[in-house]
């Protein structure tokens, strides 16, 4: 498919809220791959492949640079070597596709329109002024810590909650190795990454699109442009194409691989970075063909949490962009103004960026 012009709008915004040690996966080589001018593996042309295996030993100061690299060049990477488990993976799609294949009426017992709730199912709409439908029926619900929210998820299917629980707490697991690597290469100190660790947060949904006729692609959307407003997002996809990423003015298609993550920056790393790392606009399509499903991890700090730079990030090559802020501000900010992308941190710059 050829690239298409960016197009925005403010369908999905995400909400804050108040182990053990499992097989690596997809350690077998990717092929369709190209290296960059930073020695990066880059997939199809979109996206670098990270091997986050690489952490734990003697390639660490080398695997710090690729993420610095990725999160600064891309704005976003392949995660391959993550730590869950292919059986895990494979569960948790699993238990997304029966959710969204029991009857309607069963899973409407979960449909909120407030955005505030722990937990509620969320469905497609028609947006009259652009005369287009977003396509796409969500299950939102926190997750961490788990025994604060899980007696709130639904029972049917059965094993839901063990099998969602159990992906949750893995995806968490590697979200904070993912952290403490991306925060040590952009230079912060200790004291600084841990402000940022402490208490935060784990919002996630099971996505589901279904197919449209041929006739409606043309005005069907399954999500429209838009960053997400969080620090990193973690995207399982199943195996059919739909996500697009917004490379040098047009969207480009990133196909999947299998057993890896897809890992967003988001608008907050965008603050905290001092503008160093750009949030990922991106969207995703749907087909006549198949369904498709994903299920995201979104990383966010805790709602007291000062959002602005640390000063260690801050010199003369790097003059200050965003002025401190909290979570909560940055998150209220957010709806009132309801847009789609990074542009949500104007309200907190002190300089041009």
């Amino acid at each position: 498919m050829a690239p298409t012009k960016a197009v925005v709008a403010d369908d999905h915004l995400a909400l804050p809220a108040g182990g053990k040690n499992t097989p690596l996966t997809n350690t077998i080589p990717i092929s369709n791959v190209q290296t960059d001018i930073y020695g990066l593996e880059i997939w199809e042309g979109t996206l670098p492949i990270i091997d986050l295996g690489g952490i734990h030993g003697p390639r660490r100061s080398d695997t710090i640079k690729q993420l610095g690299h990725a999160c600064q060049h891309y704005g976003g990477f392949m995660l391959k070597n993550h730590g869950i488990s292919e059986r895990l993976l494979n569960d948790i799609m699993s238990k997304a596709r029966e959710f969204f294949h029991l009857p309607e009426e069963e899973r409407m017992k979960l449909y909120s329109p407030d955005p505030t709730s722990l937990i509620r199912l969320a469905t497609g709409f028609k947006d009259d002024n652009q005369n287009v439908f977003v396509s796409r029926e969500s299950l939102k619900f926190h997750c961490h810590p788990i025994e604060n929210y899980e007696n709130l998820w639904p029972t049917n299917p059965p094993s839901y909650r063990e099998v969602v629980s159990e992906y949750c707490v893995a995806a968490k697991r590697a979200e904070i190795t993912l952290l403490e690597a991306v925060f040590e290469g952009l230079g912060m100190e200790r004291k600084s990454i841990d402000q940022i660790l402490d208490n935060h947060g784990q919002y996630a949904s099971l996505n589901y699109y279904p197919t449209c006729d041929k006739s409606n692609l043309g005005l069907t959307f399954g999500l429209r442009g838009h960053t997400d407003p969080t620090i990193l997002t973690m995207l399982l996809p199943d195996e059919v194409p739909g996500l697009e990423i917004l490379q040098d003015g047009d969207w480009v298609p990133v196909k999947p691989i299998p057993n890896t993550l897809i890992v967003h920056v988001g608008d907050v790393l965008q603050g905290l970075s001092n503008c160093r790392y750009k949030s990922l606009l991106h969207r995703v399509i749907v087909n006549s063909e198949k369904e498709r499903l994903s299920i995201a991890s979104y990383c966010y700090p805790s709602n007291d949490t000062q959002m602005g730079p640390p000063k260690e990030l801050i010199d003369d090559d790097h003059p200050l962009i965003y002025k401190d802020y909290t979570y909560e501000e940055f998150y209220t900010t957010m709806w009132k103004q309801r847009l789609p992308d990074a542009s949500r941190l104007d309200s907190f710059k002190v300089s041009a960026a």
